[in-house]
């Protein structure tokens, strides 16, 4: 098992950017949640298998068609325990 926190900067409020994070999350048993933050990035934490965290790191560094990611910073957590993923507000 494998938890992370992570921050995405760049073009990626806007651009679907959260709910194409959830589809791939959820197509990986990912679970989590990502949000928007004030400042225009993204905030994300997902445990799951540490392969999937690994893959879905890897999608996140590009985002979705509309994102523009330019730095991705990802930290390795306790197990959080959670029991989805969601897109929080």
């Amino acid at each position: 098992m494998k938890t992370i926190k992570a921050w995405i900067s760049g073009r990626v409020q806007g651009v679907f950017y959260r709910a194409s994070t959830n589809d791939t999350a959820c197509r990986l048993n990912i679970k989590g949640f990502v949000m928007n933050l004030p400042d225009g990035r993204v905030y994300l934490e997902a445990e799951g298998q540490a392969t999937d965290v690994d893959r879905l790191i890897d999608w996140c560094r590009q985002g979705p068609p509309l994102a523009r990611v330019s730095n991705i910073r990802v930290e390795e957590i306790k197990t959080v325990g959670f029991d989805r993923f969601e897109v929080r507000r």
